[in-house]
């Protein structure tokens, strides 16, 4: 038997009344009733209640006892009265009756409370981290990522992946973000780089003949942090495949995230056989590549109504004709909402830095004429309203909201605005998941600024058709075997068909700036690979931290992460980035330059 505990602070129950037990953990909660202290324990797994009275040499001890205190408690399991149950904790049947007890950590005064899971200002919960770790919401969810993890390597074993380790210093490729370095002591004035992902080494694992990859992989990139994103680290499932097709990577995937999202949730899944959404189709209805699609509402172009002589919204036609667009969107049966729905959203607009939402609701007069009532409908005709009905596939007691926009600002207002109109309408299902596949994603892009062809995504992927007899001469037309897998709007992963084939590869850098030497020189080691015999292959690398957010149900990925950064990229509990003394930068050959100002 342990000396600290015989029990976890989960585990009795009636069938130990009247044994002696020792219990360990730290002092969560006591409530003083005069002649009766009650301490709540706490250890990892749950809550015990202990009770020591007046009469006990200990009380006054116990009484001053601050929280958090780590304490061994020996005691006997009483049964509790039926008006004291509490049903909410497997020990809620019984209590504990202090005998004796030690103190074995402890405690200064506490700068957060740790009974309550209150908001509480972020730079003391991350310098304290270790005790913000201890409050309930945080502390489960930690254990939920690490129960997901475990899932996750068991299915990954049923279907037939073997998992293997990649390293953590490499070089330094352009992947899109920028590296973490890792200066060479060996080797005076070179760097290693901390992998963004393991996207080369994967591929090279296909290469040298083994079929399915997996790992549980750390990734580095020194980006700005956001509500869905850490600074500095995360984790993905990274995944690769030999001799496969898109369709192989998505069942499989389909497979896993069904399994896993039923098991550690209660929410529906809205479909058990994900759509998948072609990119353009993406944006056009949704506004975005990343569709929440537990919101009904769609987005519709209605810019060619705007030429019609019976419009006379002067404002909206003029800045059609600089090229602007016209969108819109439509919500049902809402023309009897009252006049501070449509206001609010419109205010909502102007606070994002726009010229606000237009809209009018579509109703019927007197002698069944067709009108648009609110603030623009005297602009337009019956025909035009009708006209715009069919685009939309609106019908009377509908209202339309529309925007006008340069084609780069238009679909972000649309899309933030379809969240922002289904939250205020609660159409939005939040006990459901809703995944889908963005597919066909463009090759390349164009840089509106320098007017150069670059890469939109990963530039590893297999362009769609024919590799032998691909006509190169509109390389913004091709698209790519490239996949996002998406629930509720935020994006879990990317993923790609890989280019295999040397000389397509050089073909497709060519187009984006980069010659055969400059391909030789940044993928050395994968264009190498690749001209011995590599097999087609695929795959995909799902966030875990973003899993995990959505099965928490939390709205920043920091609730789901053991110890993150700050905004600034600081671990302000380690007080990390910290300097380095001048031995040790010698040693690397390295010396640091003031800024100048």
């Amino acid at each position: 038997m342990s000396k600290y505990r015989t029990h976890h602070c989960n585990e009795l129950n009636k069938k130990h009344v009247n044994k002696s037990v020792l219990l360990s953990g730290w002092i969560h909660k006591k409530r003083d009733h005069g002649n009766l202290l009650f301490i709540d324990l706490r250890d990892n797994f749950g809550f015990t209640q202990c009770i020591v009275d007046k009469e006990n040499k200990n009380f006054s001890k116990l009484e001053k006892i601050p929280l958090e205190t780590v304490i061994k408690i020996e005691g006997k399991v009483l049964v509790r009265t039926i008006d004291t149950i509490n049903s909410e904790i497997p020990t809620g049947e019984i209590e504990i009756k202090i005998i004796s007890y030690e103190i074995l950590g402890k405690t200064k005064e506490l700068p957060l409370p740790v009974f309550s899971d209150q908001e509480y200002a972020e730079e003391i919960r991350l310098k304290y981290r270790f005790l913000d770790l201890r409050r309930k919401k945080i502390h489960n969810n930690i254990i939920l990522r690490s129960k997901v993890i475990a899932f996750i390597r068991k299915e990954m074993e049923k279907l037939g992946f073997n998992e293997f380790q990649t390293p953590i210093l490499t070089s330094s490729s352009p992947e899109g973000a920028r590296d973490f370095l890792v200066p060479s002591r060996l080797n005076p004035g070179k760097f290693y780089a901390l992998p963004q992902a393991p996207q080369q080494f994967k591929q090279l694992i296909m290469i040298s003949g083994f079929d399915k990859y997996f790992q549980i992989a750390p990734c580095f990139r020194d980006e700005d942090a956001r509500a869905d994103r850490s600074p500095g680290e995360f984790y993905q499932l990274d995944i690769e495949m030999s001799f496969v097709e898109q369709e192989d990577v998505f069942e499989v995937i389909e497979k896993l995230m069904i399994s896993l999202f039923k098991n550690f949730s209660k929410n529906r899944l809205i479909f058990e056989k994900f759509p998948q959404i072609p990119f353009k189709e993406s944006m056009d209805k949704y506004g975005t590549d990343k569709p929440d699609l537990r919101n009904p509402l769609l987005i519709t172009d209605i810019s060619e109504i705007f030429n019609r002589d019976d419009v006379k919204f002067e404002i909206f036609k003029k800045l059609l004709k600089s090229g602007s667009l016209i969108k819109s969107i439509v919500t049902k049966k809402t023309s009897t909402k009252p006049r501070s729905f449509f206001e609010n959203i419109d205010k909502w607009a102007k606070t994002q830095g726009w010229n606000g939402l237009a809209y009018f609701s579509l109703e019927k007069d007197g002698d069944s004429k067709v009108i648009a009532k609110g603030p623009i409908g005297k602009f337009f005709s019956e025909a035009a309203i009708i006209e715009i009905m069919k685009t939309t596939s609106a019908e009377i007691g509908d209202s339309i909201f529309m925007s006008c926009s340069k084609e780069d600002e238009i679909y972000e207002i649309m899309s933030k605005s379809r969240n922002k109109i289904g939250e205020d309408l609660g159409i939005i299902d939040e006990n459901s998941f809703a995944f889908c596949w963005i597919t066909d994603f463009p090759i390349f892009e164009l840089d509106k600024e320098t007017s150069k062809i670059n890469f939109s995504h990963n530039p590893f992927s297999m362009p769609q058709g024919d590799p032998n007899n691909l006509d190169l001469s509109k390389p913004l037309e091709l698209k790519a075997y490239q996949y996002d897998i998406v629930c509720n709007g935020v994006e879990l992963s990317s993923g790609a068909i890989r280019n295999h084939i040397p000389e397509l590869m050089y073909k497709l850098f060519s187009i984006a700036g980069y010659n055969k030497k400059d391909v030789d020189e940044k993928f050395s080691g994968m264009i190498n690979a690749l001209s011995y015999g590599a097999p087609p292959h695929g795959g995909i690398a799902p966030g875990i931290d973003r899993i995990v957010m959505l099965l928490a149900n939390e709205k920043n990925i920091r609730e789901v992460t053991m110890f993150p950064m700050n905004q600034n990229a600081q671990d302000l509990m380690m007080s990390a980035p910290s300097d380095v003394n001048e031995k040790q930068l010698k040693e690397l050959n390295l010396k640091i330059l003031e800024k100048k100002k």
